[in-house]
């Protein structure tokens, strides 16, 4: 959303979002006589810049709370939206949000090479969201808890669990690799791009789990030892 844009702006963010339906959205014009050639029809406003210029030094105290940790960034946003239709100050921050948004629109729009870059790395957070998900079976993912220490200490073991999990999963895919490699096999970078530490099919989620403190692992150094070659273009 345009405040999310300002917000990320103001605290030197550039935030690089991937939008599909970017035509349904407002291109802002700096002034009401700026034209332009073959991009005219984006345009369907123009950038109210007293709004911005009266409520700046309010927007800067804002920002300075949140990096002052006095605020949390959702907690602001969900507060003002509330009254968004009478505060003058989620107006300015949806105004310059606006200007943001449009100057990201019309760099994503002439730059192939940033959309696929931004295209890659969306899809990458997907997954992982996606492994998330699959992890948090119980109660289907929802935290039931009020306590927010009990909130905290579940997305905490969430991480832990997902971080251990995408460990073992690197080790178990660096061991088939050298096993594969060892054997004669070519493997060149374009199949260690396709890699993903995320599979699932062979992971149990259901059921006991042992631990064996005595089954000790080998060094990560030795299990994650890929042959150099493998990664050259």
């Amino acid at each position: 959303s345009a405040p999310v844009f300002a917000l990320s702006y103001l605290l030197g963010i550039k935030l690089m979002p991937r939008i599909r339906n970017w035509k349904d959205l407002s291109f802002l014009r700096p002034t009401e006589d700026a034209q332009y050639q073959y991009i005219e029809p984006l345009f369907k406003g123009t950038v109210n810049w007293h709004l911005i210029k009266t409520h700046w030094f309010d927007m800067m105290r804002v920002v300075l709370s949140i990096k002052a940790g006095k605020v949390m960034p959702s907690t602001l946003l969900r507060k003002l939206s509330s009254y968004s239709k009478k505060n003058r100050l989620y107006q300015a921050f949806c105004e310059l949000g606006k200007v943001v948004r449009t100057m990201f629109l019309l760099e994503y729009i002439s730059n192939m090479k940033m959309r696929r870059e931004i295209n890659a790395v969306t899809n990458i957070v997907e997954k992982y969201h996606h492994f998330l998900d699959w992890i948090f079976f119980g109660k289907e993912g929802a935290i039931t808890d009020n306590d927010p220490i009990e909130q905290e200490k579940r997305l905490k073991y969430l991480d832990l669990v997902a971080s251990s999990l995408i460990l073992q999963n690197t080790v178990d895919i660096s061991l088939a690799i050298q096993t594969l490699t060892a054997r004669g096999e070519i493997i060149n970078h374009r199949d260690i791009e396709a890699l993903s530490p995320y599979p699932t099919r062979h992971l149990k989620r259901y059921g006991d789990f042992i631990v064996n403190l005595n089954n000790i692992p080998q060094p990560l150094e030795t299990a994650i030892n890929l042959p150099p070659e493998i990664f050259e273009t």
